[in-house]
């Protein structure tokens, strides 16, 4: 018998809870903390998720129960592919141009024709493995600095969630949140302060340690700060808002209907095809390159060395679960390194925290369908800005390891152009133009000197 085939029979003699444990089912939906955790971090992401989810059903009619029946497969299928807390979140330009311009909304056609523009782009990119190519050839100082302008960028949206009203139909900030209401800036406060208490600035507790400070005390002070950790700070802030959303509106509950949504194949012309393509897809693919692929690979390589996610797979994966699921008029989706950064920081640690998230939403899907829109649309934004605040913040850290001044100049440089153009593609170009002076300028020319003087001598040689 063959050494594989030995190995293969060896297994199927194993004890079932044996082979279950050995099983990649098991690798990647194996706890790294605890359930707990793993669920705190499964709404980590819900602060980019929902505000464009409803925007998107609000205003372009897109189908929230479809909606949230594939991105629920995405999430366990992703779960299980890469073993990590990936997330599934919006494509953030598709959205942004299909709800902001507000005399020319774009359909859910044409959303669907920019989605499916996008994913064949990144399928073809990672199928040819090019995307590997882009990876290993960018800076790592630009990419710092692509995932730097996100976490700003993010931090600064949660800043204007939590102080003033918010109209995601228009994209625009409103009046100045009241102190005391159900969605005042007293319980966005309180959120905040409950979550920094126990979470921290997001360090393990079982790496801190004091050399200020009595073994005894830091035996201590490392227990209260395990008991803090362990505590599932987003997920209660979460059940919290949702709780809200009833006590705001009690009449909500008369407008959901149970039963999923029905299915339909959206019919796309030609034209749509135009649109969407020119509109949409043209200024997502590089932010799809970007923060989708290049970024969220690095980032989780930051976070899980032991468990390496490559360009490749992360592409591929956009391309696939978009080709089918905008067919059926899903919303356009990606990996985000916003919603990596804030599964993390809240306790994500395995694919069990996206496999939660799945079927938490495939649960909603199946049985309110597209009437949860109106639970959302109720949902306190105060909240949902303190959630994306600690995302935005987790992922602008991941910087903090540029060791010199070159780098840290090339990082600042790409995150101020994408900052104020407000385009990370513009950043990021600027930022490999100055990474390439930069080299340019310290090149050793010694080697253009020798076939200089060589040249030279080979020239009075021959007179």
């Amino acid at each position: 018998m063959e050494p594989e085939s030995t190995a293969t029979a060896s297994l199927l003699h194993q004890p079932r809870q044996q082979r279950w444990r050995n099983s990649p089912y098991a690798t990647s939906f194996r706890l790294k903390t605890s359930i707990w955790g793993e669920l705190g971090g499964s709404v980590g992401d819900l602060g980019t998720y929902i505000p464009i989810v409803l925007a998107l059903s609000i205003v372009n009619h897109i189908d929230l129960g479809t909606t949230l029946i594939f991105t629920a497969l995405y999430n366990i299928t992703t779960g299980f592919l890469f073993g990590v807390p990936m997330p599934v979140q919006p494509m953030k330009s598709i959205a942004a141009v299909a709800f902001s311009e507000s005399h020319t909304h774009l359909t859910v056609p044409q959303i669907m024709a920019a989605g499916l523009s996008t994913a064949s782009v990144l399928f073809l990119l990672g199928a040819t493995r090019l995307m590997s190519l882009f990876y290993n050839l960018i800076p790592l100082p630009v990419v710092r600095g692509v995932q730097l302008s996100q976490g700003l960028s993010f931090a600064f949206s949660a800043i204007k969630y939590v102080r003033n009203n918010q109209d995601f139909i228009t994209g625009k900030s409103g009046s100045p949140r009241p102190w005391l209401a159900l969605d005042g800036l007293l319980l966005a406060l309180a959120a905040l302060l409950f979550i920094l208490l126990s979470t921290g600035s997001g360090d393990d507790p079982h790496d801190q340690s004091s050399n200020h400070q009595s073994s005894r005390t830091t035996a201590r002070t490392r227990t209260r700060l395990r008991i803090l950790s362990a505590i599932p700070s987003a997920l209660l802030v979460f059940v919290l808002g949702i709780a809200l959303c009833f006590a705001k509106d009690p009449s909500i509950v008369k407008d959901l209907k149970f039963g999923p949504a029905p299915i339909r194949l959206v019919k796309i012309t030609w034209e749509d095809w135009k649109i969407g393509f020119v509109r949409a897809a043209i200024p997502q693919i590089p932010l799809s390159v970007l923060n989708s692929v290049i970024a969220v690979c690095k980032l989780s390589t930051d976070l899980f060395p032991d468990r390496e996610v490559s360009a490749t797979s992360v592409s591929v994966s956009v391309g696939l679960m978009n080709l089918v699921g905008c067919w059926f008029g899903a919303m356009p989706c990606c990996h985000g390194a916003g919603g990596l950064a804030g599964q993390y920081r809240f306790g994500g640690r395995s694919g069990a925290s996206v496999l939660l998230l799945g079927i938490g939403k495939l649960v909603l899907g199946l049985v309110f369908g597209n009437s949860f829109v109106r639970i959302l649309g109720e949902f306190p934004i105060g909240i949902l800005g303190v959630l994306l605040l600690f995302s935005g913040i987790e992922l602008a850290m991941a910087s903090r390891d540029m060791n010199s001044k070159e780098e840290s100049f090339v990082m600042l440089i790409c995150a101020a152009v994408s900052l104020t153009g407000s385009s990370a593609a513009l950043g990021f170009a600027c930022g490999i133009v100055v990474f390439l002076l930069v080299k340019l300028r310290k090149m050793d020319c010694s080697l253009f000197k020798f076939r200089g003087d060589t040249e030279t001598r080979e020239s009075s040689v021959s007179a």
